[in-house]
């Protein structure tokens, strides 16, 4: 059974800097993808930053290019988002999410739709 916990969420200023943790159990690694989903109040929930669950090539969403940097850590079975020089407009709950789906790649709406494994989320709250 796959189970995934968020951890290191919590409240800054702007332009400090938090790094989410997901302990992931049960999930084969050696397919699918991995990545990090928020959703704000009164917002649809969008990509924050994926990676293939093997390793390798890393996708973020415009919004936090050059800011955030996810990183997976197989032998430890984690997931880590570095999140720095935040803003209020990152504001949000945090979730890790998985497939084990093969994609091609591991954006897009459409991929998005295959992540079936979800945590319960870690808020991230960024005052000015």
């Amino acid at each position: 059974q796959v189970q995934l916990v968020e951890s290191g969420g919590g409240s800054v200023q702007a332009g400090g800097s938090l790094r989410l943790s997901c302990a992931a159990s049960g999930f084969p690694y050696r397919t699918g993808c991995m990545g990090w989903f928020r959703q704000a109040p009164g917002k649809e929930r969008e990509g924050v930053a994926t990676t293939y669950s093997r390793g390798g090539s890393t996708f973020y969403a415009d919004s936090v290019k050059g800011r955030f940097t996810i990183s997976h850590d197989v032998a430890k079975n984690m997931l880590y988002l570095q999140m720095n020089t935040l803003k209020p407009e990152d504001t949000a709950m945090y979730y890790c999410a998985a497939t084990e789906r093969t994609l091609v790649d591991c954006w897009g709406l459409d991929n998005f739709a295959y992540f079936t494994y979800w945590g319960q989320g870690t808020q991230v709250t960024v005052s000015s």
